[in-house]
């Protein structure tokens, strides 16, 4: 999968933290604790409040099984988007 590349900003704090999920080896860099974060808001935005479980790939499978059984009005879902 090609991604693309964002500048983002953090307080020294908020980066250490960061740094502490990563030491606990829960994630392998700063960006996949990073990518995890921002799929858990973009999913949020979605479909509500979702669980902490720390395994964001399980959550979203099971959230796609979930939403691939519904019917949505995808103009609706893509205006979330812009």
């Amino acid at each position: 999968m090609v991604m693309d590349t964002v500048q983002v900003r953090l307080s020294h704090g908020l980066v250490e933290r960061i740094d502490d999920l990563v030491g606990t080896g829960l994630y392998a860099n700063r960006s996949d604790a990073i990518r995890d974060a921002v799929r858990k808001l973009v999913l949020n935005q979605f479909v509500g409040i979702i669980s902490d479980t720390g395994d964001s790939v399980t959550e979203i499978k099971e959230l796609r099984k979930k939403l691939s059984q519904q019917k949505f009005d995808l103009e609706e879902i893509n205006k979330l988007a812009e």
